[in-house]
């Protein structure tokens, strides 16, 4: 059985082995793999893992022994599921691997923004504290957490991992879903969705990226917020009008920490990324060292149960 993983790289960069996949057949992995080397590489595969190398219906058309495709990531969004159904391919991902990594990032932004740790480094890196009069000084006034209330659009398993945190920081959380959760914690309520964004100090955003939630924040919603409300986006960059935010945060209104934009790698000329009051972080709330080895792990695992005719986490057999 030849597998071929076509780009191996953001996963595993090095500190990890793929020890467990090669033992499975005849193994080959690229760091990276342009769209026209697809076919020369995976030619005579069976199996092809891919976290973000596309895999369309013209593609997979002429992959003829192709039969398993793992996806390397949570979102599917790289294959063409319907093509591979009716070709018989098998597709899986990789659900939960990382959510308390994905949380904690939330709050290194939420952090960033109310300690501004960054900024008050970078002050005394240049000799402000050295010449300061007193024994300490401040850029900007600093926030406390407690008694501020965090808004979830979304709750999930990293929904629910950063109301924990939320609730550990002595927060008020409140949720919108598309339906009320029977049963949530102490210090959590759902809420509508408008509500969620005039009540909130802090919004997280947790949903997935649907034709109904794309660019669910823009200029309208932006108004509905709290004057300097924070806005914390760490689940898909389509979720945001980014030309809407980038004025808002321009004039002040509000700020903004975010681990994703519509284009990744971003073009030179989204506003987001000139804009002020902003924390931007490249996509990498996923990628701590245990994340990746669990998401690994669980891949590894897609793999076997298919190889032993019990699929899991097949995500085209609707």
């Amino acid at each position: 059985m030849k597998i071929v993983v076509l780009d191996g790289e953001t996963l595993n960069p090095g500190d990890l082995t793929w020890q467990a996949v090669s033992a499975l057949g005849e193994f080959s992995c690229f760091a990276r793999t342009p769209y026209a080397e697809i076919i020369p590489r995976a030619q005579d595969a069976e199996v092809v893992l891919t976290n973000k190398t596309p895999l369309d219906a013209k593609t997979l058309a002429q992959l003829p022994k192709l039969k398993y495709i793992g996806v390397l990531a949570t979102g599917t969004n790289v294959v063409d599921l319907a093509a591979a159904k009716e070709l018989g391919i098998v597709v899986t991902n990789v659900p939960a691997y990382g959510p308390d990594a994905v949380a904690q990032m939330v709050f290194a932004h939420i952090l960033h923004h109310t300690q501004a740790v960054a900024a008050h480094h970078q002050a005394v890196a240049a000799g402000q504290w050295t010449h300061c009069s007193d024994f300490c000084f401040t850029l900007m006034p600093l926030q406390s957490l407690k008694g501020k209330t965090l808004g979830l659009i979304g709750y999930g398993d990293i929904g629910q991992q950063v109301a924990k945190l939320a609730l550990a920081f002595g927060m008020k959380v409140l949720v919108n879903t598309r339906t009320e959760p029977s049963d949530l914690p102490q210090g959590v309520s759902w809420t509508s969705r408008d509500t969620v964004f005039k009540a909130s100090d802090i919004i997280s955003l947790h949903c997935p990226l649907t034709p109904e939630t794309t660019e669910l924040i823009n200029a309208q919603t932006l108004e509905l917020m709290k004057p300097q409300a924070l806005l914390i986006n760490i689940a898909r960059g389509g979720l945001i009008d980014e030309a809407a935010l980038a004025a808002a945060l321009a004039q002040g209104k509000v700020f903004a920490g975010v681990d994703v934009l519509s284009t990744e790698p971003p073009s030179a000329d989204n506003p987001l990324l000139t804009a002020p009051n902003i924390s931007i972080s490249p996509h990498n709330a996923w990628a701590t060292k245990e994340a990746r080895q669990n998401l690994l792990n669980i891949a590894i695992a897609n793999l076997k149960s298919f190889l032993q005719g019990n699929i899991r986490n097949c995500v085209n057999n609707k």
